[in-house]
């Protein structure tokens, strides 16, 4: 079964999307959420917007990020993957990396560098919120000072402009949208995937990470008037999702 499913992923991956479709019933309410309301979509007009709800600081969304930019390879034309921070944990410096990803994008510099921030928490250390070889958070934590560092080096941005950048009224204006779209879209928990604002899946629910991508790509798939309609029978219970790693909202 599980060659089977890998075979079926592979072939999703591929271009080859009908036959992957076929190959498992996605549940409405078990394997994805309907968001109601839906939420409004930043993308052109006639594209699907497929979000990661994440956090540079989150453990479960650096391991993901290699599952993230498969499914970017993996999006047809008409879909656009986009990236949206959380702030709900507090204690792990969230807010903070949510302002550096604004900030960042508002200097042009968020997609050449989302990757590379992933790393700076979690391989080089450079930025990182856990103290070396203990699992006690650092304290102080990074701060936005810290971050302009980084991106000054890692982006050739000035520090005293990233700074400035952090602090003004557009990275604000953003950081309270996210937190608002968040509370609306009822995500408690890293990372999280929003299709076209109006579903929620996470790994958990799609059934593990080798699954998620095939389950986005149907609802991509769905928004676009390509897929089949979704079941509404519940699955056999060697069907529910498995657990998958995650930070969730406290």
């Amino acid at each position: 079964m599980r060659r089977i499913l890998a075979s079926l992923l592979a072939v999703a991956l591929s271009g080859g999307l009908s036959a992957a479709y076929s190959a498992q019933t996605w549940v409405q309410g078990t394997h994805y959420f309907l968001i109601q309301p839906a939420q409004p979509t930043s993308v052109s007009a006639g594209k699907v917007e497929v979000t990661e709800v994440f956090s540079y600081a989150c453990p479960a969304c650096n391991h993901f990020y290699p599952i993230i930019d498969k499914l970017k390879a993996a999006l047809p034309a008409n879909a656009e993957l986009t990236f949206l921070p959380a702030a709900f944990n507090t204690g792990e410096d969230w807010p903070m990396f949510q302002r550096a990803f604004y900030t960042a994008q508002a200097l042009g510099v968020d997609k050449r560098t989302h990757d590379a921030m992933f790393d700076a928490v979690w391989k080089t250390g450079e930025l990182a919120i856990i103290e070396p070889g203990s699992q006690r958070l650092k304290s102080p934590p990074p701060s936005i000072e810290d971050v302009a560092k980084w991106y000054a080096k890692t982006a050739g941005i000035k520090a005293d402009s990233f700074v400035s950048t952090a602090a003004s009224f557009g990275v604000d204006t953003k950081t309270r949208q996210a937190d608002q779209y968040v509370r609306a879209a009822q995500v408690d928990q890293t990372p999280t995937m929003i299709v076209n604002g109006k579903y929620r899946v996470t790994a958990g629910s799609a059934g593990g990470d080798e699954h998620i991508i095939e389950l986005v790509l149907w609802l991509v798939a769905q928004e676009s008037g390509s897929a089949p309609r979704a079941s509404t029978h519940k699955p056999a219970n060697d069907q529910l999702p498995r657990l998958a790693m995650k930070a969730r909202q406290p």
